[in-house]
């Protein structure tokens, strides 16, 4: 129950899964001449977040940017007279920044105790420089939200400590001052692409529904913000998802400054549903095996979810908590902040039988706890922590997902993954419109993601892709971010649609040329 465990022969099975069935490439234009159409590619300029960066296995480096789906969408845009694309390409392939916490090298799989595990490398250099090699075509920014792309000072390295500018763009922005938009006008795009929107629901939903804050070794963990109703984004938190509103404003502003220089033609993405990638799907919410909790399965019963859940009855709160069961698996306990917090009523109800000092750290443990159900989401990396010790936990109530609940910021409930999905679908409703409006080509990537995760996966030439962690072949060992791979699936997308808008003629990738997950 600590690591991913990675079956070694699972993975030869499906990574080299040949089959007969209809392939993605039926709908190629290989054998046509290649044109441009009505479009025009001398210079195309992509902008967006990580996805567009190239950033993968929790990191940036270079040999993830160099399989970028800009750069491969690029690299097909010169067989029709398309430019130079250049890439700030990070100075190792490691990744992360050394003096700025947070930022590690990239996941490598290791053997730990037996298991294939993805561990994080230590990061391989400072904060580089890389502004003398401008202009980038691959405007793609780590991190940004929708309103980052538009924000002045965005690459000022003294706002950096303060979480006011982004160290991705510092790297390459032409000045302090400067906005992404700023050094994308600088140079007139014949030709663009967007896909952003992502980080203003992803980040809510990959830490839980949290904001954080560390003072020396202490984390603090608070309730997310969903930022409806709420126009100014500078008083938005990290990790708070941003009205729809604002998203559909600042995509709105990004397509009127490109129209500014005469940029009106290029693609747009909309948003996938987040929940649909393995760093939801891989750690089922019932994951407590009769076999895994032996002999203890009848003492917690005893001692435990039985008292608790003829003590929630009594409040009418029964269904939180069920007994046990010693014949299927069992959900992992779970802290729900949507629930009414009965911390005071517990403390009471279970004082006679077990002393006030004892009743009270088990109000206060258990007063917002439940079992996890099917439409939960834990998180990739709370895998680890079930049946590990909660550190200033009183034993026996002390054990992660067993008899200690996993915390807000390791799950993602069924009514914060509502607020996530009630945001995508705003937020995909106003790109849908504004491709509309202007005029430009669209990228449903949320149904490519959804067909992604389905049962039979995208088949490319012989070779399945699905949504699986790390056997599936599309998704990097961060469970968000694509393999090489996956982002040549992406590419061909967004190739589709230029070539549908456009009339033009781009012959699509092979996305089985590019990386996958490396194996020790």
């Amino acid at each position: 129950m600590k690591k991913i465990i990675i079956s070694t022969i699972a993975v030869s099975a499906l990574l080299f899964t040949v089959t007969s069935c209809k392939t993605d490439f039926d709908t190629d234009v290989k054998d046509i001449p290649v044109t441009k159409g009505e479009a025009d590619f001398t210079t195309y300029v992509a902008l967006g977040n990580s996805l567009t960066s190239g950033y993968r296995d929790g990191a940036l480096y270079s040999s993830g940017q160099n399989e970028s789906y800009p750069s491969m969408i690029a690299g097909q845009m010169k067989l029709a007279g398309g430019g130079a694309f250049k890439q700030p390409l990070m100075p190792n392939d490691v990744g992360g920044f050394t003096g700025i916490p947070g930022f590690s090298g990239k996941l490598t799989l290791q053997l730990v105790n037996g298991s294939l595990t993805p561990v994080p490398s230590s990061p391989a250099a400072a904060l580089d420089d890389v502004s003398a090699g401008r202009p980038y075509q691959n405007m793609g920014v780590p991190g940004a939200k929708s309103y980052h792309l538009l924000a002045p000072n965005y690459g000022d390295k003294a706002g950096i400590p303060l979480g006011t500018a982004n160290p991705y763009f510092a790297r390459f922005a032409s000045s302090a001052t400067a906005s992404v938009m700023d050094d994308v006008k600088i140079q007139k795009p014949t030709f663009f692409s967007l896909w952003i929107g992502n980080n203003d629901v992803l980040l809510y939903a990959t830490n839980g529904g949290t904001n954080s804050q560390t003072v020396g070794t202490t984390t603090t963990y608070t309730t997310a913000t969903v930022q409806t109703g709420n126009m100014n984004p500078a008083t938005y938190k990290m990790n708070d998802i941003s009205d729809p509103t604002v998203v559909a404003g600042s995509i709105k502003g990004i397509l009127d400054n490109l129209k500014s220089v005469g940029t009106t033609k290029g693609v747009i993405a909309n948003i996938p549903y987040v929940t649909s990638v393995p760093y939801f799907t891989t750690v089922s919410y019932n994951p407590l095996t009769p076999a895994l909790l032996g002999a203890n399965l009848t003492t917690l019963n005893t001692s435990l979810y039985g008292p608790l859940k003829q003590a929630l009855t009594a409040f009418g709160a029964g269904d939180r908590i069920n007994l046990l069961s010693s014949t299927a698996s069992n959900p992992v306990l779970i802290k729900d902040v949507a629930l009414a917090d009965l911390s005071a009523q517990l403390t009471a109800a279970l004082t006679p039988s077990l002393g006030p000092a004892t009743a009270a750290a088990f109000g206060q443990i258990f007063g917002q706890a439940r079992q996890a159900t099917k439409d939960d989401y834990i998180l990739l990396t709370s895998s680890s922590l079930i049946g590990t010790n909660a550190p200033n936990a009183p034993a026996p109530v002390n054990v992660y997902g067993i008899s200690y609940p996993l915390q807000n910021q390791h799950v993602l409930t069924k009514t914060e993954a509502g607020y996530v999905k009630t945001a995508i679908d705003a937020y995909n409703g106003s790109i849908k419109s504004l491709a509309d409006a202007y005029g430009l080509a669209f990228v449903d990537a949320n149904a490519k993601m959804v067909e992604l995760n389905g049962q039979s996966g995208i088949l490319f030439d012989g070779v399945k892709y699905t949504a699986k962690f790390v056997t599936g072949g599309a998704f990097s060992l961060d469970g968000v971010h694509l393999t090489g791979r996956g982002y040549g699936i992406v590419a061909n997308e967004f190739i589709k649609s230029i070539n549908a808008r456009y009339k033009s003629t781009l012959p699509q990738v092979d996305p089985n040329k590019y990386s996958g997950v490396k194996f020790p």
